[in-house]
């Protein structure tokens, strides 16, 4: 005779949601963990995260396939300002132009 089978349970199953909005190159994410935002081109991001993390990202655009770098600490009073972040638009599209 067999002993009666124990219940065995895996992990819930939890909810999340995002919703993106793109600006041309500037990505804006919003999710239940926060705002995060990115500013690139194909296959190419630099950004914040919804925990305030730097990182830079590079992918296989149509693939799924990226690779997501984080550098420095996690400084979450320290934002990005309007200035830097039309600098690095600046140059971005400099180095499109440049490569075309």
């Amino acid at each position: 005779m067999r002993a009666p089978r124990k219940e065995v349970r895996g992990p819930e199953m939890r909810w999340s949601w995002r919703k993106v909005f793109n600006f041309g190159p500037l990505r804006v994410n919003l999710s239940k963990r926060g705002v995060g935002y990115s500013l690139g081109l194909r296959g190419i991001r630099i950004g914040r995260d919804a925990k305030g993390q730097r990182y830079t990202q590079t992918s296989i655009p149509k693939t799924g396939i990226y690779q997501r770098r984080y550098f420095g600490q996690r400084v979450v009073a320290q934002k990005w300002t309007l200035p830097a972040l039309l600098a690095i638009f600046l140059i971005l599209l400099l180095v499109k132009w440049l490569l075309r």
